[in-house]
């Protein structure tokens, strides 16, 4: 008897110690660590820069840090509203937010950067947004006003960190100085590789606030997290970017907004297709409509366009030079297919040059490599992930 409980006790023994689960490691936004985020803010007047991303536990953070009992005094909303409800390019006013009773600033539209007389009642300003990891993305652009605000009235800056979809990868032209834009402030490549934070600690490093101002900022980095792991984004980051394949085809479709081509505004799933009515030989067909919340007046309203189903393509790491390629050469007015905002996306004027001389993609992309690998060695600076 005393032998076969001995055997039975062996075997527990075995089975446990090979059954014993594995520890992993657990994902945290910047967000998500509001016991590193709460000491720096506890009795200190905030104001948020946020939209509809800014999500801790499926709970809005200006919900959540109210219900923590800390001092809003105001919130500064960004392209597409407070709320992430506004279509592209759409003028986002001022306001209160019905929930919080939070008054509400935009700083998208004329007012760009906060005033000295709206921060007044501001200690810290905390930055928590969605970022897709493109150049032309405009979350970035007001990050940088953000910072040059933050130096100018020496106001403390926190930002909670967010992955990029778009993290593992790094392509494109690097934006020239006479194309610099609200669509481009940086020198950087099209897709840059960093997240928001990284991007802050590259943007103080190379002195690229107005006179070289430094911004006081803290990061909250994230917990576990690498720039090559792939990161489906729970909220879509704004309207016309619904679906991960949309983000995927992001980088290389947007450049079809600087051409007589539509990457499909007006349907249900912009960033999809591309199309034009004059491209009739072309065996997809869609027609674009107004929709509220995404766009009210979208090109080629109500008109059918013909041109290519791209929701199922599988997208490689890279901008995808071949649509732009194809779609060109099948335009039959090449004269009138670009449009001068096709240089401040890009943001060079080469680009266009070598797509009318006929260049193909991999010349394209030899003329970028000696700028990418600068750009690469420089970002190797400012990475907080690996």
């Amino acid at each position: 008897m005393v032998r076969i409980l001995l055997v039975v006790i062996f075997l527990f023994s075995v089975e446990s110690c090979t059954a014993a689960p594995q520890q992993t490691a657990v994902f945290q936004t910047g967000a998500d660590q509001l016991d590193v985020l709460i000491p720096l803010i506890k009795d200190k007047r905030c104001a948020l820069v946020v939209n509809h991303t800014a999500v801790v536990n499926n709970k809005h953070l200006a919900d959540t840090l109210q219900s923590l009992d800390i001092t809003i005094t105001k919130i500064f909303a960004p392209e597409h509203g407070f709320r992430g409800s506004r279509p592209d390019g759409e003028t986002i006013k001022d306001g209160v937010d019905i929930k919080t009773g939070i008054p509400i600033i935009s700083i998208y539209g004329s007012n760009k950067k906060p005033s000295a007389e709206q921060l007044e009642d501001v200690e810290v300003i905390i930055f928590d947004i969605q970022d897709v990891g493109t150049r032309f993305y405009t979350y970035i652009s007001t990050m940088h006003y953000i910072m040059e605000t933050c130096a100018e009235q020496n106001k403390k800056l926190i930002i909670l960190d967010r992955p990029n979809p778009h993290g593992g990868y790094i392509d494109g032209p690097i934006l020239e100085k006479e194309f610099q834009s609200f669509v481009g402030m940086h020198p950087i490549p099209i897709v840059h590789g960093l997240t928001v934070g990284e991007l802050a600690q590259m943007i103080n490093g190379e002195k690229w606030l107005e006179n070289g101002a430094q911004c006081n900022v803290t990061i909250v980095p994230m917990k576990n997290w690498k720039h090559t792991d792939v990161y489906n984004l729970p909220i879509k980051p704004s309207p016309n970017l619904p679906t991960d394949q949309s983000i995927k085809l992001y980088p290389s479709l947007c450049l079809f907004e600087g051409t007589v081509i539509s990457i499909g505004r007006g349907t249900l799933t912009p960033f999809e297709k591309i199309g034009n009515p004059k491209l009739k030989d072309m065996p997809y067909a869609f027609t674009p409509i107004a929709i509220d919340t995404m766009s009210t007046n979208p090109p080629f309203k109500d008109e059918t366009c013909y041109g290519m189903d791209l929701s199922t393509v599988t997208v490689p790491a890279k901008i995808d030079l071949q649509y732009l390629l194809k779609m060109y050469q099948a335009y039959p007015e090449k004269e009138k297919f670009f449009i001068p905002y096709f240089s401040k996306l890009a943001g060079t004027k080469s680009l266009q040059d070598q797509i009318t001389k006929g260049f193909s993609e991999d010349q394209i992309r030899a003329s970028w490599k000696p700028g990418l690998d600068a750009y690469k060695a420089m970002r190797e600076k400012y990475l907080l992930y690996q």
